[in-house]
Order: C-alpha cells, then structure tokens, then sequence
C-alpha cells in the first residue's frame, strides 16, 4: 500500500501530512506519538458518522485509546456561531485539557469548525485533521485556516490554527457521491490553473480515470495538490503575499456560495470552478491571457461534467451590483479593494487589486443574461 508522507515546514509548528489508502485503519499507531493520556474527542457529521465512525471508533480501541464523539448536521449551513458555541461547550463538558487530542472527521465543515473550536478553546488544544472529502484533502485540511461563515460572507469569523497531523485517506473517498467527488475536484483542479501547466495538462488526461476510482492517480493528485499548498504556505502562512494565490476563482465562488445561501444549489468546489472559469475570463478581457486558456479551462471542467457558467447554478440569483456587493464583503477585500487572482496563462498567476470593476461588471451581467 502507498502512503505518501508530505511536511508543512513550520518550524516548531511543522507537520505532517500521510496521504494513502487505509489510513482510518491505522489511525490508533499514526496518532499515539501525539498523546499525553489514551482519549480523544472526535467531531463529525451525520453522513461520515453513519459511514465511518465505527471504523475510526474500533481503530482507536484497538490501540486502547478511548473515544467520544460529536455528530453534528452535514451542510455548510453548518458552519456557524450556534454550531461553533456547541462544540467548544462539549468539549469543556468532555474535560478535554491543552494537552488532548480533538479530531475533525468531516469534510471542509467539520474541519474548518473543529479546527476553529481547538484553536479558541482553553487558548488553544491540539487537534488532528482527517478530511473525508476530495476537497477537504486537497484544501481546508491543510495550511490551518480555520473558521465559520457569517451571514454577511463566507470564512468572515476565525483563527490560524495549524493541525498537529493530517491523514488523508483516499479510501474513503469511494464513499462520496459523484457531484461530491466533482466538486471536490475544482480544488484540484485549481492547482494546476494557478501554477502548474503540466498539472494540470496530468489532469486532462488523467482526471476521468481518477474520478472513475483509479486509486494510484487519486493519490497523486492529492499529494501534487497538498505539495503546491504546503510550499506556499510554508512561505506565507498568514495570506501576506504568495498564499492569496490559491484563492483563485473564490473571490467570484465565495459570492455565488453566498448568493444561493450556502445551500445545496451550489456546492463549494462548484463555486470555485466557475470562479475559475470568471477569473480567466476576466483575464483574458483585461488582454494578460490569450482567448486559448479561458477555453482550456471551460473545456476540461466541462469533460468533467463540473458546473463552468452562472447559467449552471439553478434558482434565482442577483443582478451583477448584487453579486459585486457580495464579493466587497469577500475577507480578502484590503483596503476597501477587491482582489483578484488573475492569469497571464495557465500554471502562470498573480495578485490583482486596481481591476478594473466596470470590466468585473461587464462580464457578470453578460453571463447572467444567459441564463434562460
């Protein structure tokens, strides 16, 4: 079996990532070295507990660690003070001290609440990331952005908080729905968009194979997707430079997701995938890219059946001064400016904060046009 160890090189705070199949399995090994006495608190969802749980539950008693758990309700609704209020309550009640050992179990939800919980509690308690999902594997796993959504915008209340172990089994991922997995996808997906051509040409030929469950090639688009981010957070762990690059496409995604109100008609990595396609197109009308790459990237999101157009995303949505008004409130606004990540070509991108938001506007209203 491969497992592929990865380190986030943070000085005292470095970690690691294992990324491989079986790893629940193992979960009792893999995190004893981390305890100072033989319990943890896990947190989780309602759709990973029915799945999971009693695998990671029974890998944890096989080593004589003992476990309670948190089930909450899957969703980014989720993803809120009442939930966050909840979870630090429990682990008070679960006596869980500074030296304990919190596990998010859960897709980006959990792990970004969790996460957010451990860093807040007690001034800060350990905690273990094990993403269940494509896109909290390749993501919010990794780096230590935690956090919940406000009404008022998506990630707007939170901490850095990097984990003390990420296991990213790629077993689990044969559990996700399609559009899950196809989501989950427009992350990696980004990647390649932001600063790996020849990732992303890996993608246009392998990525059906990976999506129909080739384990190998799963693997290795999680390991290249978590190098690209652990390299740059290594670099700018707090979004000073460097790291505002892997939020290409989320400052369009983030405005949809909030737009269709953090629902079910618009997935996260969906949000993202159509950013993407926004911001390449953005690039190209401000002339720093050719007509060729928005085309490239449409065309192979399309070949991976992933929503690409504002025409994909059901119901009703605002009117561009709506959706702009929306991407102002984005947390990566500086100094009352938009910014934007934009592309001179594929694997070739930049930070962008004097766009021109007539331009912005221009595209928006025409792809709200085409929606029938």
């Amino acid at each position: 079996m491969t497992i592929e160890n990865l380190r986030v090189d943070l000085g005292d705070r470095s970690y690691d990532i294992l990324i491989g199949e079986g790893l629940v399995d193992g979960v009792g090994a893999r995190i004893e070295p981390l305890l100072t006495r033989r319990k943890v608190a896990i947190v989780t969802d309602e759709n990973v507990a029915a799945l999971h749980l009693p695998t990671l539950e029974a890998a944890l008693t096989a080593q004589g660690i003992s476990s309670t758990a948190l089930t909450l309700p899957a969703g980014e609704a989720t993803k809120n003070w009442a939930a966050l209020q909840q979870v630090v309550e429990w682990l008070i009640a679960e006596k869980v001290e500074r030296d304990d050992l919190v596990i998010a179990f859960g897709g980006g939800v959990i792990g970004d609440l969790t996460g957010f919980a451990a860093a807040i509690l007690r001034r800060g308690v350990r905690f273990v990331q094990i993403p269940t999902t494509l896109l909290s594997q390749v993501d919010s796993s990794v780096g230590g952005k935690t956090g919940i959504n406000s009404p008022q915008g998506k990630n707007l209340i939170g901490a850095f908080a990097q984990p003390s172990l990420v296991l990213a089994d790629v077993g689990i991922l044969g559990t996700l729905t399609d559009r899950d997995f196809i989501a989950g996808y427009g992350e990696v997906v980004k990647y390649g968009m932001l600063g790996d051509a020849a990732f992303f040409a890996w993608l246009e030929d392998n990525a059906p194979d990976l999506a129909a469950g080739n384990v190998e090639k799963r693997i290795y688009a999680v390991r290249r997707s978590c190098e690209m981010k652990a390299e740059i957070v290594a670099r700018d762990e707090q979004e000073r430079g460097d790291r505002a690059l892997l939020n290409l496409g989320h400052t369009f995604g983030h405005a949809l997701e909030a737009a269709t109100g953090y629902s079910d008609r618009l997935l996260h990595g969906e949000g993202v995938a159509i950013g993407c396609a926004l911001a390449f197109e953005l690039s190209q009308r401000l002339g720093l890219c050719s007509q060729e790459c928005p085309s490239r990237v449409r065309a192979h999101l399309r070949q991976m059946n992933m929503k690409t157009d504002l025409s994909d995303i059901a119901g009703d949505l605002p009117d561009a001064d709506g959706l702009l008004a929306l991407m102002a409130q984005d947390k990566k606004v500086q100094a009352g400016k938009l910014r934007f990540i934009l592309a001179r070509d594929i694997g070739d991108t930049f930070v962008a904060d004097d766009v021109d938001l007539a331009v912005v506007k221009d595209i928006l209203t025409e792809a709200l046009s085409q929606r029938s």
